[in-house]
């Protein structure tokens, strides 16, 4: 209480002021000739000190040097202790009328601005000082807990020795006051960063509060039965340790079944979250899946391994300690039995990915996952999956295109089918990375929603799979025109014209170069069916709610059907498929049938397998799809999208919808047969033209049937006439030929 007396009494109005830089005393002897009718009101409630200023009126003479002789006092008396309690300065207020009651506006009376100097701001009335302070000092505040560090003209900051006079204000007097310690910050951007560090650092209390920040100050978040603890600024990547995003929810609930399925084919798996943050994936994997799973935690950086230890002792998991931290190894927890071992590593992730070896690996760093690639693809077990979440998504949908050519290789434009378009160039990144290490891929799953493209493959050791998978690396044709597309033909010989290869003839009709050439990208399937399955069932096992309904659609996207029926009861229609040559074990397969999982089978199954899956390439769904809003015809009513559906279906063509577009379609119909399909189920949009619509249309096509007919009837005449022609010559050469020619209706040969 002592220290805070002695501060108060700094602070009081009858306190003669310090000596100044030059070491002669204030003539005036008092602070009350800067601050002329300020009352300042002290109170100390726990060791905080906060200062209340009102009805605050500044002297517009030597006004600048006797507050600088005040706030250095101030900071000599900081000097002594950093933690000392202090008062707030006046340019960090909670709202703009605080402020504007520093300067006690009145209408009828001219006031000094309380943050300018008397030379940069002279004393003006209160409509244009109200606008002065909302549009100089509030408007570019820095906010911070409800607080705003209005920028500040005062001559606080000491200037350089290079400038004197009134240059020193003008260069050196716009700064702000940081609210937690007492740094001054020139830069409304530096000043930001100075505030994220303290708020990295946990120093989330302001100096003139002695107590420390407490832990209490983390937030607690819960998801899928885990909790997780995280900084207040979780939500702002680069910016703080904890990341964490509650968007990629979706995503976390994909990776676990993909795991979860993986889990029942072997046990027990040694799965890799490369970049933890907060640990709450690998938290989710060893909480539900237990002991089928052996859980790895990694990140390199040190406060994001200490939150993730803390969020497993609040999980009421064990933590496995390198061998340095066994020796100091404490109970964790409060005195409750632990089932579950996570182990924490802070190293880099290509270096913990080169050292072990892995069955299933998840990489999600922040922003391209191609850094990570050849160390995911060097160390992974055989039959193992690799899963990797993109969220560079302005390179990947052709909003940066230089990015995608330098991070990808690959050359891409805006097109209607951007988001698979954006999908197969991962997975081209992902086949090349996998083939420099001998390895093949199966793509299980691809996902590109509105912020993140998640890829999912199988691992397939050995160069033969490394070279098939190569050669699904294709070039795109893409006509600009009318966004037909098709993949280039294999081979390795130069066409004389490409666009002959595509099914449109906007080459022919329309002037100068109408295509272009995207790529490579990657021409295989997209999906796995029996995985798929596979995932539904275990999302509905565990009740992932927000994946089933993503995961239906995939199913039925995968084979290009529109059926919307699925059963839960039997989780594995198809048991009894193999999948890259492998018996998979299920749960209503018997034992015996099964192999030992991780070993490879005969040199006869893997034929086996090689011709059913040549048998199965056929059967695989469509690449890419068509928006039907981007080919609907102008003044008609498109049919409804089901409808459409089956419309296209009975026409013969495969179809389904698409998770890529709400309103896409996927299907084997080329682009004429489509838009065909589209005109011939669409309506007049105006009401006075539908009753002669319909009719207009049936006209159409009765004066298209009747051309048909009469085509067909002059191709049989023609050929009776040939046949009729080739009897009189036979006739000739026997002598015995008629009279009368049929194809004339009766009338004489002409001699």
């Amino acid at each position: 209480m002592a220290a805070e007396e002695a501060s108060l009494l700094a602070l009081s109005p009858e306190q003669p002021e310090r000596e100044n830089d030059a070491g002669e005393e204030n003539p005036e002897g008092r602070e009350t000739a800067a601050l002329n009718g300020m009352v300042v009101s002290a109170k100390v409630k726990s060791n905080n000190l906060d200062v209340k200023v009102t009805g605050s009126e500044l002297e517009t003479e030597g006004k600048g040097t006797e507050e600088e002789s005040t706030r250095e006092s101030d900071s000599n008396m900081l000097d002594v202790s950093s933690d000392y309690p202090r008062e707030k300065h006046i340019s960090i207020q909670r709202h703009l009328a605080d402020l504007e009651k520093l300067a006690d506006l009145k209408e009828d009376e001219k006031k000094p601005c309380p943050l300018c100097p008397e030379e940069k701001f002279r004393a003006c009335y209160s409509h244009k000082l109200h606008r002065h302070l909302q549009n100089l000092h509030w408007k570019v505040s820095v906010e911070f807990e409800g607080y705003r560090m209005c920028i500040c003209h005062l001559p606080c900051r000491p200037v350089k020795p290079n400038l004197i006079g009134d240059q020193a204000f003008s260069k050196m007097g716009a700064h702000y006051h940081c609210i937690i310690c007492s740094a001054t910050i020139t830069r409304r951007t530096d000043m930001i960063s100075h505030i994220t560090r303290h708020v990295n650092k946990g120093e989330t209390e302001s100096r003139f509060i002695t107590v420390p920040a407490p832990k209490s100050a983390h937030e607690v978040l819960k998801e899928s039965a885990t909790d997780v603890q995280v900084l207040p600024n979780y939500y702002t990547p680069h910016k703080t340790d904890s990341y964490f995003n509650p968007k990629m929810k979706l995503n976390r609930q994909l990776i676990f079944c993909a795991l979860a399925v993986l889990a029942e084919e072997r046990k027990p798996i040694e799965c890799l979250d490369a970049f933890g943050a907060t640990g709450i994936m690998g938290l989710q994997w060893a909480k539900h899946l237990r002991s089928s799973v052996k859980v790895t935690i990694n990140d390199c950086n040190e406060n994001s391994v200490m939150m993730i230890r803390e969020n497993c002792h609040l999980n009421k998991m064990k933590v496995k300690l390198s061998t340095e931290e066994e020796d100091n190894d404490e109970a964790m927890g409060d005195g409750e039995e632990h089932t579950d071992t996570i182990e924490v590593t802070k190293m880099d992730a290509n270096v913990i990915m080169h050292l072990r070896s892995f069955d299933f690996i998840h990489l999600d760093p922040f922003g391209t996952s191609v850094n990570y690639l050849d160390s995911a693809f060097r160390n992974v077990r055989n039959l193992g999956i690799v899963s990797l979440t993109s969220t560079d998504i302005s390179s990947l949908y052709a909003k940066a295109q230089h990015v995608a050519l330098r991070h990808y290789g690959c050359n891409i434009v805006r097109t209607e089918y951007y988001k698979e378009l954006a999908a197969r160039v991962v997975v081209a990144a992902v086949t090349r990375a996998a083939a420099r290490c001998n390895k093949g891929i199966e793509v299980l799953l691809a996902v590109a929603l509105e912020h993140f493209v998640l890829v999912v493959v199988r691992v397939l050791r050995g160069p033969s799979p490394a070279d098939d998978s190569a050669k699904k690396i294709r070039y795109l044709i893409h006509c600009q025109w009318c966004e037909e597309r098709i993949f280039q033909k294999e081979g390795n010989m130069v066409e004389e014209n490409p666009y002959q290869q595509l099914p449109c003839d906007c080459h022919g009709s329309m002037p100068g170069k109408t295509a272009v050439v995207l790529g490579p990208l990657w021409s295989g399937a997209l999906f796995n069916t029996g995985f798929l399955r596979r995932m539904l069932f275990e999302a509905v096992q565990y009740g992932l709610d927000e994946a089933q309904p993503l995961l239906k659609t995939l199913v039925c996207e995968a084979e290009c059907t529109t059926s919307k029926h699925f059963s839960t009861h039997s989780p594995y229609d198809e048991n009894k498929q193999e999948e890259c040559g492998v018996y998979i074990k299920t749960r209503n397969a018997p034992a015996e049938s099964c192999l030992v999982h991780g070993k490879r089978k005969s040199d006869e199954v893997i034929r086996n397998a090689a011709k059913r899956q040549k048998s199965e390439s056929s059967a695989e769904h469509p690449a890419f799809y068509y928006n039907v809003h981007r080919h609907s015809i102008k003044g008609m009513n498109m049919p409804k999208l089901n409808k459409f559906l089956s419309y296209l279906s009975e026409a013969g063509y495969r179809v389904s919808r698409t998770h890529f577009d709400p309103m896409g379609v996927r299907t084997n119909a080329p682009l004429a047969q489509f838009k065909t399909v589209l005109l011939k189920y669409s309506t007049p949009t105006y009401t006075g033209g539908q009753a002669e619509g319909p009719l207009h249309l049936a006209e159409d096509v009765q004066a298209g049937e009747q051309a048909q007919a009469a085509a067909d009837s002059k191709a049989e005449d023609a050929e009776f006439l040939e046949d009729d022609k080739s009897r009189v010559a036979a006739a000739v050469f026997t002598g015995d030929f008629p009279t009368h020619c049929a194809a004339d209706n009766g009338k004489p040969f002409c001699s």
